[in-house]
Order: structure tokens, then C-alpha cells, then sequence
């Protein structure tokens, strides 16, 4: 952070505000407005807290490889140079631009280079400040998250202030997922497609622009972080199907048809990542196991050895058999832990709660009435939830092997877990309502 910084910055945070303000009517009723505001505010806290972080704290990083040694560099070549410096923002590595393409960190990881892309057409408007960029990548994630927090406010309007906290106010994702990252971008794709699917397939509302937008929002989830695409198309397929089926009346209908359903939705989610996989061999089905035990040990040992502490769900030798059996312990490692005796920094201490809570919170719902929590599951909402954050879980959890990482790579899946928690406990309280009623009568 330099003087720009403080000196460009607070204008960009009033006319965020000001256009938030605009958008407010727009986006809000007379029960979810009281939300707006502090979930962007606490946004652009975790966007400024982030960039304190790395630069005092980790003394570089990501965030700054993307932006300081990245789209400042091809701010810098336009600023002198517009012809070039278009040409390097939209670079396909040709010829000629090597002595400006070599100060960029990430020129040659393209999933990467595209972050940096993004920030350089921030950075026209921010004059290329650090903490002006990120309280726009924090809006345009708030953006997002606000997005699937209205698709299951929609559905669920009298659990409204459950799904805030679950949506907008969960720590560790206001952190890690409000600054120039790429799971800021992620986890604004996630929500917009969310809203967009449910608009289009389920509301039955598409028009040219919603499509348009959905297909940008999962182009830029395949382009920055491809594996996440591999958990959440199977998941929200399943989801159109059976929220769908629950147009039919008839419950023995739906009966019948639940089974060729599931099968149809399981052939299209495998399709779905065949086609997300079919440039990239090492996600395919018969690579994917080697690919997560390379990644794993390169965290874990190599390039994420200080991003926080180390940790091993036992060997993985390349097989997928050998990667389902680590499936229990990969998931709960995403899940719960660190636990509290396994933290060695103040970060993890913050991590260590967040997941003591969610433990706390999942035994409670399943220990206070198992019978109950297991019939919720006929909701469609909570499968979908399930589904994508338990796959992703799994994901994450075997191939991080570094509590410090797996903190950032695992917060896509922490909003739609708690919302399955929400919905579950909501079918609990309602169950449990019920037969009280009834015994009383």
C-alpha cells in the first residue's frame, strides 16, 4: 500500500456506497433490507483486513502477486504505452511482450493471469490503488453472496436473519473471499449462478439476459477454478431435477419417477464433468486420484509449507480406491478441523472456532433427534447443500494437506453447508411442533 492508496480509496468506498444505495430498492424488501448494508460493510473490512494481513503479516502473497506484480505492471505499460499495454492485458502470449510479460507474476497460469486481468480494468478506475481494487472485488462478491442469500430467503423467508449469518456474516468467508483472490471471484460466480439456476429452471423465468449471466458466472468459475465446477454441476443438476419433480401432484407418481430421476440427473452431472475435464486430463475420472496426491503433497510440503501447519490423512498412492477410503477423513477435516489442540497461530485459532461451531452445531442437530434430520433430507435444498459441500469438502480436505491453505480453498462449501444445517434444523423444530400439537389433542 502506498499513498495512492489513502488517497483514492475513500472516494472509491463513497461511490460504492452511493451506487449501493441506488441498488438497495432494487434488491431488497422490507424485511432483508436491514442486511444490505452491514453485510457489504463487513465486506470491504475483510477486503482491507486481507490486504493488511499479507503485507505485514505474510510480507507478500497471492493477493500481491496478483495485483502489485501483476495488474499494476500492465497498468503501468498503458499508462505510458496504451497500444502495448492493451495488448498485454488481453495477451495470448504473443510475440513482442516479453519485457513487459516477465515483471508479471502470473502470466503463464492462466486461471491466475485472468485475476490479474480482472484487477487491470479495476485498476483504470482505481488508478491502480491496492485497497481501492479490493473494495471492488469486495462488492462484486457481495454482489454475489447477496444473490444466494435471496434464493433461499425466497424459499425460506422465515428464516431469514439464520440465512444472513449462514450467506453473508460467516468469517472466515468475509476474509478470504473479499480481496484480489481468486475465490472472491469464485464465490461471487457461486452465488450468482445459484440465483441464476433457480430463476431459470425452477422459477421458470429465463430471459436472454439471466442465461448470459449464468453462462459467464460458470465460464469464470471453469477459467479461475475449474475443480469447483466438478462438485457443484453434479449437485445443482440433482437439484433442478427433484425440485422439478416436486411439481407432480401425485406421490406415488413421484415415487415411481425418483428413481429414473436420480439416474438421469447422475448420468447428466457425468457428463457435465466430462465436458468441464475434456482439456485438462489430469481431472479426469482415471487421473483425478494422482492429481489429488500430487497437489497434496506439493501444499502440504513444498509450496504451502508456511502458510500454516501441516497435516496428513495417511498416505495416498495414486489410486481411487485408495483416495475413496481417505473420503470420512477428508471431509472432516474441511469441516472440523483444526481442532482447538492442533492450533500453532492466531489464524488457526480463528479457523479452530469456526469449526468447533459447526461441529457443535451439526452434532446437535443430528444427535437431538437423528430420525428427523435423516427425513429433512427429502428436501431437495438440503440434498443440493449437501451434495455440493460434502463432494467439495472431500475434494479440498485430500489434496491441501495444510490447515493454513485448506482455510482459503474450502469456503465455497461453508455458506451452502450451514444452509443445509438451517433448513435442517427449520424441518426439526417444525417435526417436533407438529407433534407436540398432535399429542396435546
Amino acid at each position: 500500500m502506498d499513498l495512492r492508496d489513502f488517497i483514492v480509496t475513500p472516494f472509491i468506498i463513497i461511490g460504492v456506497y452511493a451506487f449501493a444505495y441506488w441498488l438497495r430498492p432494487r434488491l431488497c424488501d422490507e424485511v432483508n433490507y436491514k442486511y444490505f448494508f452491514p453485510a457489504l460493510t463487513v465486506k470491504i473490512v475483510g477486503a482491507l483486513a486481507l490486504g493488511f494481513l499479507y503485507q505485514f503479516y505474510y510480507q507478500g502473497g497471492d493477493t500481491f502477486n496478483y495485483h502489485t506484480h501483476g495488474s499494476r505492471v500492465i497498468w503501468e505499460v498503458f499508462s505510458e504505452d496504451p497500444y502495448n499495454g492493451i495488448r498485454l492485458l488481453f495477451s495470448t502470449h504473443e510475440h513482442g511482450l516479453d519485457k513487459f510479460s516477465s515483471h508479471i507474476e502470473f502470466y503463464n497460469d492462466r486461471s491466475s493471469f485472468f485475476v490479474v486481468q480482472l484487477a487491470t480494468l479495476l485498476d483504470f478506475v482505481t488508478f491502480s490503488s491496492y485497497s481501492g481494487t479490493a473494495v471492488l472485488f469486495a462488492f462484486i462478491s457481495f454482489l454475489g453472496m447477496w444473490c444466494l442469500f435471496v434464493t433461499f430467503y425466497d424459499m425460506y423467508p422465515h428464516l431469514h436473519r439464520r440465512i444472513a449469518i449462514a450467506t453473508l456474516f460467516v468469517p472466515s468467508v468475509l476474509f478470504w473471499g473479499s480481496g484480489i483472490l481468486k475465490d472472491t471471484i469464485v464465490m461471487a460466480c457461486l452465488g450468482f449462478a445459484t440465483w441464476l439456476i433457480k430463476k431459470i429452471f425452477i422459477d421458470r423465468k429465463a430471459s436472454l439476459s439471466s442465461t448470459s449471466l449464468l453462462i459467464i458466472s460458470l465460464v469464470v468459475i471453469f477459467i479461475v477454478k475449474k475443480y469447483v465446477l466438478l462438485c457443484y454441476m453434479p449437485a445443482v443438476i440433482f437439484w433442478v431435477y427433484t425440485k422439478n419433480l416436486e411439481r407432480v401432484q401425485s406421490m406415488i407418481v413421484r415415487l415411481m419417477i425418483f428413481p429414473a430421476i436420480s439416474l438421469f440427473a447422475i448420468v447428466s452431472g457425468y457428463y457435465a464433468i466430462q465436458k468441464v475435464v475434456e482439456d485438462d486430463p489430469k481431472y479426469a475420472l482415471d487421473k483425478i486420484a494422482n492429481t489429488a496426491r500430487v497437489t497434496a503433497y506439493d501444499i502440504g510440503f513444498w509450496s504451502g509449507r508456511n502458510a500454516g501447519s501441516r497435516y496428513t490423512l495417511g498416505e495416498l498412492d495414486g489410486s481411487l480406491s485408495n483416495l475413496i477410503s481417505h473420503m470420512p477423513a477428508a471431509v472432516n477435516v474441511s469441516l472440523f478441523r483444526p481442532y482447538l489442540w492442533e492450533v500453532k497461530n492466531p489464524l488457526m485459532l480463528l479457523s479452530a472456532v469456526e469449526a468447533l461451531v459447526l461441529l457443535l452445531i451439526t452434532s446437535f442437530l443430528v444427535l437431538r433427534s437423528p430420525v428427523r434430520a435423516i427425513k429433512s433430507l427429502g428436501d431437495p435444498n438440503v440434498v443440493f447443500c449437501l451434495l455440493f459441500s460434502v463432494s467439495f469438502a472431500f475434494a479440498v480436505g485430500v489434496s491441501t494437506y495444510n490447515f493454513g491453505t485448506l482455510n482459503r480453498y474450502k469456503i465455497p462449501l461453508v455458506p451452502f453447508y450451514l444452509l443445509a444445517l438451517v433448513v435442517i434444523s427449520d424441518h426439526s423444530n417444525k417435526r417436533r411442533k407438529l407433534e407436540e400439537l398432535n399429542a396435546t389433542e
